[in-house]
């Protein structure tokens, strides 16, 4: 995988935004997160564009329902083609944010784009009736498609700009709580050959409390969390993250409760955790210098105006991390 070159502090979102007029979306990501954009998933204009529904429909043996989910599944049709393709409506989002992108007077250095992992796709497709070891093994087939869509996309739309990839996990939940349908091990070799697939930037969202070691073991170079005391326990994988040049894109703007009007408290928030790490052994250092930072999630279920809010307030966060990122550098002579 190449090396990355972010700078510290950028914002970005985790994807959903509750819009649906996308060329509004996409106006807004590009307006209020300029240094590292979010291709926006828009499940509210239409339940096609979830992120269950917009990855399965590839998949030739399940038929979806008007509203999005599973409506059955139809085995004979296994030996056809997955095959990836960009509609209008399941990916509205997507394309009109490659299209205002487009028109920028200068293309954005970088931008993020998500797709639902193995993991959770695996677990859906268990749900819909699929026997366990075939979801699975159709999940990950599926996203690596998607995935190398993605980037291929991308690179044609945007040829000047640096692709991030993220892949959304609110799956991991299941492997924390031990109502998992696979082993650890087997899931993180999904993962793994998931971020494997392409060349660009890779990152995992960790929704939640979900399993932040499969995650990391799986070897993602950013890694996507909720700032939250539970985040203290895992010190020492962060760490080791960290020193091997890997990012952390900090949820430093809740999504689960009102955040109010400005970004202080928020900031203390996640200057407290990372003193606390500091302390467990983490380097200062590095968690200023290698830190991206978003809104926990996402915010489709939000109104409009919250929602831009939630993002004006991860940039203001972003900008007080890069500057104590270059502070932290002049003051050891870098």
């Amino acid at each position: 995988m190449p090396p990355i070159l972010l700078s510290a502090g950028l914002a970005t979102g985790i994807g959903s935004l509750p819009h649906h007029d996308p060329m509004a979306a996409a106006a807004s990501v590009l307006r209020l997160l300029p240094g590292l954009p979010s291709a926006p998933q828009l499940p509210a204009r239409t339940p096609l564009e979830g992120m269950i529904a917009q990855s399965v429909r590839a998949l030739p043996e399940v038929v979806l329902a008007a509203d999005g989910s599973i409506e059955r599944i139809d085995l004979s049709a296994l030996n056809e083609p997955i095959v990836a393709t960009f509609d209008p409506t399941a990916h509205g989002g997507l394309l009109a944010f490659l299209t205002q992108a487009q028109r920028q007077p200068r293309p954005p250095a970088f931008v993020k784009v998500q797709v639902a992992g193995p993991l959770t796709v695996g677990m859906a497709l268990v749900e819909a009736g699929v026997p366990t070891p075939l979801a699975f093994e159709r999940a990950g087939i599926l996203v690596r498609v998607w995935a190398r869509a993605l980037e291929h996309i991308v690179a044609e739309r945007l040829p000047e700009s640096d692709l991030v990839l993220f892949f959304d996990e609110p799956g991991l939940v299941a492997f924390r709580d031990g109502e998992a349908p696979i082993d650890r091990e087997r899931a993180t070799d999904l993962l793994s050959g998931a971020l494997a697939a392409v060349a660009c930037a890779v990152g995992v969202h960790v929704c939640g409390h979900g399993d932040l070691r499969i995650a990391l073991d799986a070897g993602p170079q950013i890694l996507g969390v909720e700032v939250s005391p539970a985040l203290l326990a895992h010190a020492a994988a962060l760490g080791r993250h960290m020193e091997g040049d890997g990012w952390i894109a900090w949820g430093a703007v809740p999504t689960d409760r009102p955040v109010g009007e400005h970004a202080a408290p928020l900031w203390k928030n996640l200057i407290d955790c990372w003193c606390e790490l500091t302390r467990r052994g983490c380097d200062g250092l590095r968690l200023r210098q290698q830190a991206l930072v978003s809104p926990a999630c996402g915010l489709a279920g939000h109104g409009v105006s919250q929602a831009e809010r939630s993002m004006r307030l991860a940039r203001e966060i972003g900008d007080r991390i890069h500057d104590q990122a270059v502070a932290t550098k002049l003051s050891v002579g870098a």
